[in-house]
């Protein structure tokens, strides 16, 4: 009778729920293992071992809000699985928990202890775990036995963070293409790469609603990245290049300036960056108080303002290998803050078929940007570089593989299971 209490009284509402089992002798464990989604309008769920939790897919992910943007560009795809395969997103930190409130209906549930975890997982039917990053709670998660555990990342690029040594450790880990299995062929040493599935890039299949109204100038993007969290993971153009980028577009009057940059260069306070980011700023709101209609865009969705732009300028990162996939027609310019044009080749092929900003052609970046922009002697190259990424690939067709293959390693992990219990039975 008290479990189907408790549950009666979460249907009807979150917070009076947790007050009334809050005078009940299971408060403690529903306080560490609690869990709602964002809407009025869902289910909500309490995850004890007594009242189930929905879902045969978890999406884990156990760093905080600053990284939410980790998890937010799987959401469409996993809302459309969610119609095949029930989802339920695992969070670890109450940050972003409460930040994927305004992103989705998706269930949600944070669970903070690692015996909470594993009771979760012990307790109820789920299949399957996805990973999003390359988080050191991931291990936490990888200890249960019976889960299949796929990881997914949150882009394709070159960075030298796409490939860990931890990839060992996943049943499966989802790459978009050609690129992505010479990537860990070459970064590491015994490493098992039928583990590898290549399942394209299904977020870039969604048809966002624009963010962005198309102008009836030659709308160029930048969009730089972050700083990473050490130097070798540093692939930024902003504190090198970026004011000198932008300045050099709002010099045109024929081109409408976009600036996008990383999600996380808003708070950063790493000198150079910051500093830069403050002055591109500056810049382009006194050119729009003389009248024009450049555009800031710090947190919108870059896939859905994709559509919308005729060229991009970018640094190491997903975002410029997205837009290869995307538009391999339109222009496309790549930062090198190294200066090591040979090492740039080897690292991340696609800047062979582009532009580049380095510390020396941004001495005459005005002319670069405008024969890249207006000339594009590379579009062939794009075009094939874009097979070399995302091999025959088109779009529509990744969301259906990512989907295909999600369900199979389910079907296998139920007749594994089955041989398992025979077995010891």
């Amino acid at each position: 009778m008290a479990s189907e209490h408790i549950t009666d009284s979460i249907k009807s509402s979150v917070k009076g729920a947790l007050q009334k089992v809050g005078r009940r002798p299971e408060a403690k464990r529903i306080s560490r293992l609690m869990g709602l989604t964002g809407r009025p309008s869902a289910n909500v769920n309490v995850g004890v071992s007594n009242i189930p939790v929905p879902g045969s897919v978890a999406v884990y992910f156990g760093d905080g809000a600053d990284k939410i943007y980790q998890v937010t560009q799987w959401l469409p795809v996993l809302e459309e699985l969610h119609e095949k395969e029930e989802i339920l997103l695992v969070f670890r930190t109450l940050s972003a928990f409460k930040a994927a409130e305004k992103f989705t209906d998706l269930p949600r549930i944070y669970v903070r202890r690692l015996t909470d975890l594993m009771d979760l997982y012990d307790d109820n039917d789920l299949k399957l775990v996805i990973y999003t990053n390359n988080s050191r709670t991931n291990f936490q998660s990888l200890d249960h036995p019976r889960l299949v555990h796929v990881h997914v990342n949150h882009g394709e690029s070159d960075k030298l963070s796409m490939v860990s040594n931890k990839a060992k450790a996943y049943d499966k880990v989802f790459v978009a293409g050609p690129a992505a299995i010479k990537r860990h062929e070459a970064m590491l040493i015994d490493f098992e790469l039928n583990k590898l599935e290549v399942t394209g890039r299904p977020q870039l299949d969604i048809n966002f609603e624009l963010e962005l109204e198309p102008s009836e100038k030659f709308d160029v993007m930048y969009a730089p990245t972050w700083e990473g969290e050490n130097e070798d993971n540093n692939y930024t153009s902003l504190d090198k290049y970026g004011v000198a980028i932008v300045e050099s577009l709002l010099e045109n009057p024929s081109w409408r300036v976009v600036y996008k940059p990383h999600p996380r260069i808003q708070e950063s306070n790493t000198p150079g960056v910051a500093q830069a980011h403050a002055r591109i700023l500056e810049m382009i709101e006194a050119a729009n108080e003389a009248g024009a209609e450049h555009v800031i865009s710090e947190q919108g969705n870059i896939l859905a303002m994709f559509e919308s732009t005729d060229a991009l300028i970018t640094d190491v990162s997903s975002v410029g290998l997205d837009y290869l996939y995307l538009h391999p027609g339109n222009p496309l310019v790549i930062s090198d803050r190294r200066t090591n044009r040979e090492i740039l080749h080897r690292d991340a092929p696609v800047a062979q078929a582009c532009h580049v900003v380095d510390q020396d052609s941004v001495k005459n970046v005005g002319d670069l940007l405008a024969d890249a922009l207006t000339c594009d002697g590379h579009k062939d190259q794009r075009i094939e570089m874009r097979q070399f990424y995302f091999g025959e690939l088109n779009r529509g067709d990744s969301t259906k593989r990512f989907q295909d293959v999600i369900q199979k390693l389910i079907l296998e992990r139920q007749g594994k299971l089955e041989n398992f219990r025979g077995w010891h039975s």
